[in-house]
């Protein structure tokens, strides 16, 4: 029978009947266990042997003792979790020593029973800690920024010097370029990471409901709405709201806004209280601000509230040393997400993805390693798949009938701006001047492929 591997507990007591009741009560419950009569032997100890739990009696007449000893183990890099024991406690004891960071405290004469509890406690929080750790570790890496090239190394510069600051930031770039990456770094670079980074897609979300999605709404407020709702300001609150898209915000919402950034004040929708909340605004936007200004569609004032720091993103055409580094990091992903052997990209294949211009850019990039991974049969991926990269002009004139060549236009078309708004059906019926109901009708009947 295989004997279920449980963390290596260290006891220090100077009292060596307390050492032998607790090294015998957890041998048989299955630790390894390490006892220490002084606190100067249980820092080597901890130093040599990295216990995860550890039994700290606080008073120890011999040398340093339980307190000093626990601040001398929280200096240390690696901390394990300190559970303090003692047969002379008082709640002075008991505040100092979890001001200093230890996990409980056990009064002497110790119950097993509740040692033994304490401990299984203990294990669940460091276990529910590392999972945490793991968790944010994985998704650092989804949203890290690959690339060396001149212009990454500048843009990643430029996310150092800014994320330390409170400053507000427009991030500028094409669709698939990046931008939300920018956003992420930017926010898990700063003194907020702790907090929330909360993301909004203006273009996504209806405009009579972008209000309602911001700042939150009261129980009755409109029809639909039976309990109150948090807004995306009141979610953020100490951390980072990310508007993405800022571009496709209603004129009147981008007033609500504004007044937001200058008082750090709003009201849900349908309530009176006003409500305080410390926020740092990220915007992003594949727009021209300038040019949409000009047009009367975007609020100079909210421009230039937003716009303390602006960050360009490159398209991947301007950064095509990029391409190896992204297309390894996109492969070993792939390969992780679907349980595969890493696979290889043949020089005839890179040549072929060097050498496209990529209109959509990383994500692009991305969706095309993905489907060389599921599609490609062998380790390495070779040249037959580049075709798909390709752009083919379909020659109208080749149909018999102008039916036929219309059909063909209108799914061309329709693809097109498609990948252009990120494939974002709202976004793109309301720039075909279409219902958004009569777009994904077409989308059914011309047979367009979707993500």
């Amino acid at each position: 029978m295989t004997r279920e591997l449980k963390p290596t507990v260290l006891v220090v007591d100077d009292e060596e009947s307390i050492l032998e009741t607790l090294s015998g009560i957890l041998n048989d419950d299955g630790y390894e266990v390490v006892t220490s009569s002084s606190g100067e032997q249980a820092l080597t100890f901890v130093k040599e042997t990295s216990p995860e739990i550890i039994l700290l009696d606080v008073w120890m007449p011999r040398g340093i003792d339980g307190l000093e000893t626990l601040k001398a183990i929280k200096e240390l890099s690696q901390e394990p979790i300190v559970i303090m024991i003692s047969g002379h406690s008082n709640i002075d004891t008991a505040v100092q020593a979890t001001k200093l960071g230890a996990y409980d405290f056990l009064e002497k004469p110790l119950s097993l029973e509740k040692v033994l509890i304490t401990i299984k406690r203990a294990i669940e929080k460091m276990r529910l800690e590392n999972e945490n750790i793991a968790l944010k570790t994985r998704i650092l890496q989804k949203f890290e920024i690959v690339g060396e090239s001149p212009k990454i190394k500048a843009l990643k510069s430029e996310i150092s010097k800014t994320s330390a600051t409170p400053s507000r930031v427009i991030i500028f770039g094409e669709s698939g370029s990046g931008k939300e990456l920018v956003a992420r770094a930017l926010h898990e670079s700063s003194n907020r990471k702790d907090e929330g980074f909360v993301e909004v897609n203006c273009a996504a979300i209806p405009h009579e409901l972008i209000e309602s999605e911001l700042f939150g709404h009261e129980k009755g407020s409109f029809t639909g709405p039976y309990a109150r709702k948090k807004g995306k300001f009141e979610l953020a609150d100490k951390g980072t709201l990310f508007l993405d898209e800022i571009g496709d915000m209603s004129l009147a919402t981008q007033a609500k806004v504004l007044r937001v950034i200058e008082t750090q004040e709003f009201q849900r929708v349908g309530g009176s209280k006003k409500l305080k909340v410390d926020v740092r605004i990220i915007a992003a936007t594949n727009k021209n601000l300038i040019e949409e200004i000009k047009k009367g569609i975007f609020r100079e004032d909210l421009f230039f509230r937003l716009n303390v720091i602006p960050i360009h993103v490159p398209p991947l055409r301007e950064r095509k040393t990029d391409i190896p580094l992204l297309v390894e990091y996109f492969l070993t992903n792939f390969a992780q997400q679907y349980g595969q052997k890493t696979k290889k990209i043949s020089k005839a294949t890179m040549r072929g993805l060097m050498a496209h211009e990529w209109p959509g850019n990383v994500r692009e990039l991305k969706n095309t390693i993905e489907r060389f991974v599921i599609m490609a049969q062998d380790e390495i991926i070779d040249a037959q798949y580049i075709p798909s990269l390709r752009e083919q002009r379909t020659d109208y004139s080749s149909y018999k009938t102008l039916r036929e060549a219309r059909g063909q236009f209108e799914k061309d078309f329709i693809h097109k701006k498609l990948q252009e708004n990120n494939w974002n059906i709202s976004k793109t019926a309301e720039e075909l001047e279409i219902e958004r109901s009569n777009l994904h009708r077409k989308i059914k009947s011309l047979r367009i492929n979707t993500p």
